[in-house]
């Protein structure tokens, strides 16, 4: 016989419990002479019953009744789909906190994070040391903040030897400017690289220009450009992020940014950058949409990972409107611009070939390449000319 106190010892529960069991006429305990309770072997050999049934998701009501009668096999059914779900949400909860440790990647959680909540994705990663340049890169490159700064170097290992950082071409570029309605004397040029955009605009208007990037070895080169031509008194440059252009309310006729808005989301640029625009001023942006209705899988699943806001034309259409702009006018970039961009950088992967073998960052860039080579013309590079209402 066992004391109630020694009975929880052997099976690891109170004393509370032991009296609710008893309760549910689960175990049966006898009152001795001087007022204690006791209880048997089979007392004991009965808890441990319930705890393995309960160690297999049963509640204490389903044991009492698998002990009381034949076991009811639709309940052990669910019971046993249900903890393999809870099973699968712990592996999900397991991986995840294994990436965060640095022991997997962390590339599909930030890409997950970058479709449904990509601004509170960009706070949580400044919380976490890093500025708004890394997590902005995090969000689009590498996707993976343990392996961040390895992929970083070798992403710009292989693109500061090149001229162009995306497709572009002076005809498109040329185009849009032709298609402003009004002659700008002021233009913000947000993105700039290393400033071909920046030389064109200067050489088709008299505006003053400021060309602002979060890249200061791209500007450098911008700088080397405006003295070469000797562009000192109207065009500048200022290192800064796209998500914090502080120049104040209405200071500018025509914000220019191609190929760039998407870093920080289209709508998003939409309205942050309305503010900085004169009242009737122009926002002009080129963008990566679908031209196609049924694009091929191998691009969709590209570009789900790498830019997973990739919209069509009239979704972008909608979204101009909806944000307080006229579209008026809007034309797809030259397969030109696309060559200009991709020959070099291809010829540039073969001169890294060797130094770089095993980089996700190059091996990421190949694909992007080769899917130009399969699938340009599902997709394609749209300049939107917006103006402000």
């Amino acid at each position: 016989m066992y004391l109630i106190s020694e009975l929880a010892s052997l099976v690891g529960l109170s004393r509370t419990t032991l009296l609710y069991y008893e309760k549910l006429n689960l175990i049966s305990g006898k009152r001795l002479e001087n007022g204690y309770r006791a209880y048997s072997e089979r007392d004991l050999q009965q808890v441990r019953l319930v705890q393995q049934l309960q160690s297999g998701g049963l509640t204490l009501a389903e044991c009492k009744s698998c002990l009381e009668s034949k076991l009811d096999r639709s309940v052990l059914k669910f019971r046993y789909e249900e903890l393999e779900q809870d099973i699968e949400r712990k592996q999900k909860s397991l991986a995840l906190l294994s990436s965060l440790l640095g022991e997997n990647s962390s590339k599909s959680w930030h890409q997950t994070l970058a479709e449904v909540a990509p601004d509170a994705h960009i706070d949580w990663l400044k919380v976490q040391g890093f500025d708004e340049k890394q997590a902005l890169r995090i969000k689009l490159l590498s996707k993976d903040m343990n392996e961040h700064d390895k992929y970083m170097q070798d992403f710009m290992s292989v693109f500061e030897a090149l001229e162009s950082w995306g497709p572009n071409s002076e005809a498109d570029t040329s185009r849009a400017y032709e298609l402003l309605s009004t002659n700008p004397e002021k233009i913000l040029e947000v993105g700039c690289g290393k400033g071909n955009s920046t030389m064109l605009l200067a050489k088709l208007s008299s505006a003053e220009i400021v060309a602002t990037d979060n890249e200061q070895n791209a500007l450098d080169k911008v700088e080397e450009k405006i003295k070469q031509n000797n562009l000192s008194e109207r065009v500048s440059t200022k290192c800064i992020s796209m998500t914090e252009l502080d120049f104040g309310l209405e200071k500018f006729d025509v914000i220019w940014a191609e190929a760039s808005a998407y870093v920080m989301g289209i709508e998003n640029a939409l309205k942050k950058w309305k503010s900085l625009l004169k009242d009737d001023g122009t926002l002009v942006f080129s963008d990566l949409v679908w031209l196609i209705d049924d694009p091929s899988q191998e691009a969709i699943d590209h570009w789900k990972s790498d830019y997973p806001d990739l919209q069509s034309v009239d979704t972008r259409r909608s979204q101009i409107e909806k944000a307080g702009y006229e579209l008026q006018h809007t034309f797809t970039v030259s397969e030109q611009a696309w060559r200009s961009y991709y020959e070099p950088l291809e010829q540039r992967l073969k001169e890294v070939a060797s130094k770089m073998v095993g980089s996700q960052a190059v091996m990421d860039i190949h694909k992007e390449v080769d899917l130009y080579k399969s699938s340009l013309g599902e997709f394609g590079y749209q300049f939107f000319i917006a103006k402000k209402l």
